[in-house]
């Protein structure tokens, strides 16, 4: 649908008036935990969205980078507020709302449907803690908006974007045609739905953005849906059901021994209590899947050890909206990261990805995003995918992937063509996990090999908790975990060294990395990760 007959669509639906009643007729509590830490420093003047804290003060464009500001409009950050539970809090949101109303609301970004989907639950999720007994001026103001938004979000239907933004949408719709008693807009929603659950999720119950943490909230978006229309008795559709469920599984395949998500794609560290509840609350049982195959992802687990594996191809691209400037391609949070494993043993994680910041400036955004912030090789300081604000450009499109498994050991082979353009050749990476889980092996190497003079290195960034001592005379690392516990790497075909780096899972820390730099003679780097007995008494 092109964005002009939209456009036509949503002034059209601004001529048919709309009931504005005094109150919502339903409001929905919103489920969530929010932190109480980052809803004192709204109290205190700043605003942080995924690690990125900025001051407030406006809304308009000059105030960050639109994944900063669409959180801001969006409004998520009343449940912060929320946990704090002072009345310094609820005046906050008040004063806040209100500056909104009169300065902001009229951003193009605000009316985004992905923002107007979030903002409306979010109003509606903390009625009874911000607005409800606010003056009645206030209370009108919001309930006006509230119909206003609810109008566009129906007539905008189905959303353009090709990610979870277009999930956000159809769920604000839903929201607020129930609260204002809208029964058109909330036929059309359903109407939409089961086609926007099969565009977001793959069969095997994995998002299309590919990111842990995009799973996390479209499981979230998925719950509260149902929630929804079971509590005003509408049916609801068995394509939500049975994707819910799919969902719920696929989102256990993400999770180490500690609770907390692999850090693929803008993905940070979630607290695991606030996971459990989602997991609870989604009714997801059982074990998790040990792959997610049109998704992409591969669970290595034996004796203690996982090992999680980015096994496919990054989604593929869309241009950016040229009204917002935000992305509508569902690799709007891509990384470079092909072929990345992170591993855990027990609740302690050894190898890891760097995370993200994807809401900071896009210098430092995108060192979170470059192939040398995650555990994979990397081709002449270039990365496995071109990075664009938007998402990707030159990206692996062929990602091949072959597992075997007998007597407890497993084998995992893949292979990306990211490198084809850019230098001729495949990253082909080879994994093998013990059956005790106490030896990881892997091989990675460049098909056809470029020969000498084009510098390949393998890095394996630590955990922040990890300590890493250099052995030199033995060609390797030990790395410690925090209970004590030694594993120690080592490296055929290539220098082995310990070098800095940062861990962006949540506050950013100081960690090490290996990496192993490919002699120029050596067509493949052979690498073992190898648990040291425990010395006797």
């Amino acid at each position: 649908m092109s964005d002009m007959f939209r456009n036509a669509r949503r002034v059209l639906s601004r001529l048919k008036p709309v009931r504005v009643p005094d109150n919502p007729a339903r409001a929905f509590r919103d489920l969530w935990p929010g932190d109480a830490q980052r809803g004192a420093r709204i109290l205190r003047g700043e605003l942080e969205v995924a690690g990125t804290a900025r001051a407030l003060g406006g809304w308009d464009a000059s105030r960050g980078p639109v994944r900063w500001r669409a959180a801001l409009h969006g409004y998520t950050w009343l449940r912060d507020l929320r946990m704090l539970g002072t009345d310094a809090a609820r005046v906050a949101a008040r004063d806040l709302a209100e500056d909104w109303l009169a300065r902001g609301a009229r951003e193009a970004l605000a009316e985004a449907p992905e923002v107007a989907g979030a903002r409306v639950c979010a109003w509606l999720g903390h009625w009874d803690f911000f607005a409800e007994t606010a003056e009645d001026g206030f209370r009108r103001a919001l309930m006006q908006r509230l119909a206003l938004d609810g109008r566009n979000l129906a007539a905008a239907l189905p959303e353009e974007a090709a990610h979870r933004g277009a999930l956000l949408a159809l769920k604000g719709t839903v929201a607020v045609s129930i609260a204002l008693e809208e029964e058109g807009w909330l036929l059309r929603a359903l109407r939409f739905l089961p086609g926007e659950l099969e565009r977001q999720f793959h069969p095997d119950g994995g998002h299309v953005e590919r990111s842990p943490a995009v799973q996390f909230l479209a499981l979230q978006d998925l719950i509260e849906i149902r929630n929804m229309l079971t509590g005003c008795s509408v049916a609801v559709p068995p394509q939500l059901s049975t994707t819910l469920e799919r969902a719920g599984q696929a989102l256990r395949l993400f999770r180490h021994g500690d609770g907390t998500l692999a850090l693929f794609n803008a993905t940070r560290e979630e607290p695991p209590a606030t996971v459990d509840v989602v997991l609870a609350q989604g009714q997801a049982r059982g074990r998790a899947p040990m792959l997610l195959e049109e998704t992409g992802f591969h669970r290595l687990a034996s004796g203690r050890t996982l090992v999680i594996a980015d096994c496919g191809a990054p989604p593929p691209p869309r241009p950016a909206d040229p009204a917002t400037g935000l992305p509508r391609g569902a690799d709007r949070l891509a990384h470079a990261g092909t072929l990345s494993f992170e591993m855990s043993v027990g609740r302690d994680k050894l190898i890891v990805n760097c995370g993200a910041v994807p809401a900071a400036d896009p210098a430092w955004r995108d060192a979170m995003r470059a192939t040398a912030a995650h555990s994979t090789l990397t081709l002449a300081d270039t990365n496995s995918a071109e990075l664009r604000e938007e998402g990707l450009n030159r990206r692996p499109e062929r990602v091949e992937i072959e597992r075997q498994e007998a007597s407890g050991a497993q084998w995992l082979e893949a292979s990306h063509d990211g490198y084809r353009r850019t230098h001729g050749v495949v990253h082909r990476r080879r994994l093998y996990l013990s059956e005790s889980g106490d030896d990881l092996r892997g091989e990675d190497m460049l098909e056809p090999f470029p020969g000498a003079g084009v510098a390949s290195v393998v890095r394996f960034h630590l955990h922040p908790s990890v300590t890493a001592t250099l052995q030199e005379e033995e060609g390797g690392v030990l790395m410690r975990l925090p209970g004590g516990q030694g594993w120690r790497l080592r490296a055929r075909g290539a220098r082995v060294v310990l070098e800095d780096s940062v861990s962006m899972a949540g506050e950013m820390r100081r960690a090490q990395q290996v990496v192993l730099t490919a002699e120029s003679e050596s067509e493949s780097v052979q690498w073992a990760i190898t648990r040291v007995p425990s010395e006797p008494g």
